[in-house]
């Protein structure tokens, strides 16, 4: 009778669901008053922090230091969400310059509407160049597929126009007729599928994003399958850096915002690679996160896209701007379950199931060879 028990015991094992690993979730890291947008990281490993109307720098280590405040610094409406991008330095062929590397880059939004540059130094900003749009988008190109240009993107008329500007001040049209999107943009590096080298935009209100290629032709990457809405839907974006699996955190503003139903905290987020290459994630993959609650999900793309969630639940964040990275020595635990996301809609099979089907087959074998076991043992007697 013992071994019957034995039996059903093993056998309900194997059917009853087991529940996952805890799914990761923002550590509220570093306050920051007014925070709104995060870019980088600097030469010395340091980010840059916009809060109200001020800048900082931000160590991986949470040192916290003014920054671009003196006589000839940053000033600016406190009010507005003016996103930035740190220059990474890299040579633009078609101005025969350079953008020198740590110069910041910020979205003026008052008139005359353009960009304002602040010199990596932190003593010197004003006028880089003036626009036709209320600019709501911004972000370096690092592939070379818009030439290492600037790409700066605003509303008009229901469309988005992206405009490309060489380190000379020089403004090239690219579109003018892009989906309709707002938040921290990003440049897809030469591994994301058929979307490579374009610019990945996030649309809050349908929940699309959405690739602009060099020629202005737009694309829908996936439907985030996360809550949709003004303040609500996907906001932030950011490209896994190389080397990321192997130690470094992803940061996201949390701003706090009266009256809202996602209320913030003035804190900078932060969340670890060794949590998220448990969640599946993988150097060259797409974050998204939600501008209410901070939901995020992962995108790979091969011959196709898939999106899979790896921070579900909301919370009260008020999520802004860009997600940034920082990269460490320190090394992702070998033992955390590694499960790549399908990147084909055609692909099935034991690689693309969550941790707890191998845990289920386990139990079904076990329960398998103990049937024979006991088969086998009735048949001696």
């Amino acid at each position: 009778m013992g071994k019957r028990w034995a039996f059903l015991v093993l056998a309900l094992v194997a059917i009853l669901p087991i529940s996952d690993a805890a799914a990761p979730s923002w550590e509220e890291w570093q306050g920051v008053a007014g925070v709104f947008d995060l870019g980088g990281p600097r030469a010395d490993g340091s980010l840059v922090v916009a809060g109200s109307a001020a800048l900082y720098t931000l160590t991986p280590d949470a040192v916290l230091a003014p920054f671009a405040r003196g006589p000839g610094g940053y000033r600016d409406d406190p009010g507005a969400e003016a996103y930035l991008a740190v220059s990474p330095g890299q040579h633009v062929t078609g101005a025969g310059c350079d953008f020198a590397r740590d110069d910041i880059f910020i979205l003026r939004l008052h008139a005359p509407l353009g960009i304002t540059k602040v010199r990596s130094s932190g003593d010197e900003a004003g006028s880089f160049v003036n626009l036709g749009v209320t600019p709501n988008q911004i972000a370096f190109d690092t592939t070379g597929s818009f030439d290492h240009r600037l790409l700066v993107a605003g509303p008009v008329s229901g469309k988005t126009e992206v405009v490309a500007v060489d380190c000379n001040g020089g403004v090239q049209v690219i579109t003018k007729t892009a989906p309709a999107g707002e938040g921290g943009s990003a440049v897809a590096p030469r591994t994301f599928g058929g979307f490579a080298g374009y610019l990945v935009l996030p649309d809050e209100l349908s929940g699309i994003i959405w690739a602009v290629a060099p020629d202005g032709t737009a694309r829908q990457v996936v439907d985030s399958g996360l809550p949709k809405g003004q303040d609500t839907g996907v906001e932030s974006l950011g490209f896994v850096p190389s080397g990321f699996s192997k130690g470094g955190f992803v940061y996201y503003s949390d701003r706090a915002t009266a009256g809202s139903p996602h209320p913030g905290s003035d804190k900078v987020l932060r969340l670890s690679s060794a949590d998220l290459v448990a969640a599946g994630v993988q150097d060259g993959d797409l974050l998204a996160a939600t501008e209410g609650g901070a939901s995020m999900i992962d995108v790979r793309c091969a011959t196709t896209c898939r999106a899979v969630t790896v921070v579900g639940t909301p919370t009260g964040v008020h999520g802004e701007g860009h997600l940034v990275f920082t990269l460490n020595r320190a090394t992702s635990p070998s033992q955390a379950p590694h499960h790549p996301l399908p990147v084909d809609e055609g692909m099935t099979g034991l690689a693309n199931e969550p941790a707890n089907t191998y845990i289920r087959i386990l139990a079904i074998l076990a329960v398998v060879s103990v049937a024979g076991w006991l088969v086998f043992r009735r048949r001696r007697r």
